[in-house]
């Protein structure tokens, strides 16, 4: 049984040698390739340097050369930094100086914005450049700026085996975050090897699965995809997309068996026309990182009859915490579920005791799944990870848990349902509206392919309800936004209807595919005060 990471390769190398982990465009690997890449590429990271716990940054977009830096920093005894590659100079620099990353593994395209400030990352040694030729080496203040190639013949001595074990940090994943800058979750090999069982067992992932690795690797739910298919031996497809027309393509072309996303590329999917016979191999398909509207998984469930949908909800904090068992779609419409096998979630109230069936109150997460805490941030640590709730007085040591933030109800047989997050919540005219409600009202719009809603500032109310959406036809903002007011006054209360519609060209996005609220909240907080 694999205990580190990077063993899960391993594993499934000992048992299926021929079998492919994974494909990459025109590429593939099999499980024992990629078992022995990773092992070499281990030993060239300690010839180079890394030693055990240091930082290890991949910025890079999904590769094969990506997955096998990230896993050989496992086997080496480091700690790896996914880092999304779509981030800019100014985020990446901050996560190089915040965990002090030692080594940087991106290319060319990546580094010109960077180059400028590495003088300022000093933790910083090597740059490795995936497409840069042995000439383009340099140095850049205390850099040494070198190329794969060279990289990658650095070593010819056996790879040095760390005592590690499990509870040893494995990952830094770095949160989007609402407020502030991004927070780095500390994964241990435990909380990784744990989680891809845990999902493998509930998704009944087999050898046989053929697995779509379609969101960045810097998102806890995208980099499942690669333990899942690994713990399990399944093959992973990796795809950077362009246009949602190439996931469709994608899943023909490598008869994908398992479609994870979130809900805006599940918007975009549903409003394709798709080819005749188009995802017939698909087993199942999930849902993470928001709400998948109504409408939208009917629509699913149409083009995709003979797939289980699984809806999930979770936190970075403890990687993954409820799911919807698919047989329970139709019982329990819009149903976050249970937890996952290996958790334990609570419902409490603000002094720690168990809130009572449809009570609302925060959800608690306890068991191997919960993270190490934030990197370098004690305070905030401390505020979001405490002793879990109605333990015995007895224990000296507490078990941990991760305490949310996110207001959920559980109905009386113990099935879940979100309500919102404690600082999403709209306080209007002395009314506690949850913004999700709302969302899900103007989903129901024909014309709407995506909706958020906000609370802004407003003298009289407190705070205003502000709705934004992104059409899915071509039609006239005036007019798509009064026929959204109407619907609305028809499907909520008056208190819930939104004071503003405002209708968006584009939707704005965060790094991780999910729309960025933050952004909303920082455009418009202001138009009804300034």
């Amino acid at each position: 049984m694999a205990i580190l990471l990077h063993e899960l390769i391993e594993r499934s190398a000992l048992k299926t040698p021929d079998a492919t982990a994974l494909h990459d465009k025109n590429q593939q690997l099999t499980y024992q390739a990629l078992a022995q890449a990773v092992n070499h590429l281990a030993s060239c990271m300690q010839a180079i340097g890394l030693k055990r716990y240091q930082r290890l940054g991949v910025y890079l977009p999904k590769s094969i050369e990506a997955v096998e830096a990230i896993f050989a920093c496992s086997a080496a005894g480091g700690t790896f930094v996914p880092i999304n590659p779509v981030l800019k100079a100014p985020q990446v620099s901050h996560i190089v100086n915040d965990c002090d990353i030692q080594i940087l593994i991106t290319n060319k395209a990546r580094l010109t914005p960077l180059a400028e400030r590495i003088t300022q990352l000093p933790s910083l040694k090597y740059v490795i450049l995936l497409d840069a030729n042995d000439e383009e080496a340099r140095q850049i203040g205390e850099a040494k700026i070198i190329s794969w190639g060279h990289f990658a013949n650095h070593s010819t001595q056996a790879l040095t085996l760390h005592t590690q074990t499990a509870s040893d940090m494995a990952a830094i994943l770095y949160t989007s975050g609402s407020t502030g800058k991004p927070k780095g979750v500390v994964l241990s090999h435990h909380n990784m090897v744990v989680g891809a069982q845990s999902v493998a067992q509930y998704l009944e992932n087999t050898a046989d699965d053929v697995i779509l690795a379609v969101l960045p690797l810097s998102f806890d739910y995208g980099l499942s995809q690669l333990t899942t298919a690994f713990a399990v031996g399944a093959s992973c497809v990796l795809l950077d997309y362009l246009l949602p027309r190439d996931v469709l393509s994608t899943i023909d072309k490598y008869q994908v068996t398992g479609l994870a996303a979130v809900p805006p590329l599940y918007s975009q999917l549903c409003s394709l026309k798709w080819p005749d016979g188009s995802g017939q191999s698909i087993r199942y398909f999930t849902n993470s990182g928001g709400a998948l509207t109504q409408a939208n998984l009917a629509t699913l469930r149409e083009k995709l009859p003979q797939a289980k949908p699984y809806l999930m909800y979770g936190l970075t904090e403890a990687f993954r915490s409820t799911y919807l068992p698919p047989e329970q779609v139709d019982n329990k419409p819009g149903s976050m579920g249970k937890a996952i096998p290996n958790a334990e979630v609570v419902v409490v109230k603000s002094d720690g005791t168990r809130c009572a069936p449809d009570e609302p109150g925060e959800l608690v997460h306890i068991g191997p799944l919960v993270s190490l805490g934030y990197w370098n941030a004690p305070e905030k640590t401390a505020a979001r990870f405490k002793p879990a709730p109605g333990k015995p007085q007895g224990i000296m040591l507490s078990e941990m848990a991760v305490w949310s933030g996110d207001t959920v109800k559980q109905d009386e047989e113990g099935y879940l349902y979100f309500v919102a997050r404690a600082d999403e919540m709209i306080k209007s005219s002395g009314y506690r509206i949850s913004p999700m409600e709302v969302e899900e009202a103007l989903y129901q719009h024909e014309h709407v392919a995506e909706a958020a809603v906000i609370g802004a500032k407003h003298p009289e109310l407190g705070q205003a309800i502000v709705a934004f959406v992104l059409a899915s036809t071509e039609t006239s903002h005036e007019e798509l936004s009064k026929s959204i007011n109407k619907h609305c006054q028809k499907q909520l209360a008056n208190f819930m209807v939104p004071k503003r519609i405002i209708v968006l060209d584009n939707m704005p996005h965060n790094a991780n595919g999910k729309i960025d609220r933050a952004m909303l909240n920082r455009d418009y907080q202001g138009i009804y005060t300034d």
